[in-house]
């Protein structure tokens, strides 16, 4: 058995960052358009940071958007590559191509023993694009969460905010066929290429999960709420979600 078994890959790096001396704050988080940074919900029972895994095609994003405008929080997505991009120098093109995709690179270094910190090798500049991506995402996102109320999308968020105790992990999800038809419809995506597409974003998001976390992203015991869009329109969705957090129904 491999001795990272019991270890997360983002685990272990931010461990020898940090007793390098390399794993300080990384940066100051600007709220997203429109938000101090400072807002808060008015009640303080709920669960107040929302994270959303989603299947390609179910609507994950649209839904995530119309809640936090409901609720009138930081909505996190593709902002979090411009802030990293921002942070790290590099455009966010270079960012955008490396976002929720995982690389072999690193965790081949980590079994062989060969990736280091400091002392002639290789520290946090010289990981691979995707690795430093995921770090500075990573946090991005607890910074984020720390700030107060937000709805974070994507990039391992209910894994990263596993200890944060005001956190719903949320997963949507929805039958093939209505997945494929968003697609086409919604996105713009070929017809006649969509059925490979979707799968292949399917794998892409459960390969960058499962190698950054060690665990499975369709297994529903990683999250507190699952629902299927198909059944629900982002609309009810919503409303459901925000029972769950404690906003609304009691």
């Amino acid at each position: 058995m491999s001795r990272f078994s019991k270890i997360t890959t983002i685990d272990f790096v931010q461990k020898q960052l940090y007793d390098k001396g390399e794993n300080q704050s990384i940066l100051e988080i600007p709220a997203p358009e429109g938000f101090s940074g400072k807002e808060r919900v008015n009640d303080v029972s709920a669960r107040t940071v929302i994270t959303i895994a989603r299947q390609y095609g179910s609507g994950g994003r649209e839904i995530g958007e119309m809640l936090a405008k409901k609720l009138e929080i930081p909505y996190y997505d593709k902002e979090l590559i411009a802030l990293a991009a921002k942070k790290s120098g590099l455009s966010e093109e270079v960012f955008r191509q490396a976002d929720e995709r995982a690389t072999s690179s690193l965790l081949y270094s980590l079994v062989m023993g060969t990736y280091g910190f400091g002392g002639g090798m290789a520290g946090v500049n010289e990981m691979p694009i995707n690795d430093k991506l995921f770090l500075i995402q990573a946090e991005i996102i607890r910074k984020a969460a720390a700030e107060g109320p937000c709805v974070i999308v994507g990039r391992c968020a209910d894994y990263i905010l596993r200890e944060h105790t005001d956190c719903l992990r949320v997963f949507i999800h929805a039958d093939r066929d209505s997945r494929l038809r968003r697609a086409v419809e919604k996105y713009g995506v070929d017809p006649a290429k969509v059925s490979d597409f979707l799968t292949k974003k399917d794998k892409q998001r459960a390969n960058y999960y499962n190698f950054y976390t060690n665990k499975k992203w369709d297994a529903l015991q990683n999250y507190d709420l699952t629902l299927d869009s198909s059944i629900f329109s982002p609309e009810q969705a919503v409303e459901l979600i925000m029972q769950a957090a404690g906003f609304i129904g009691k």
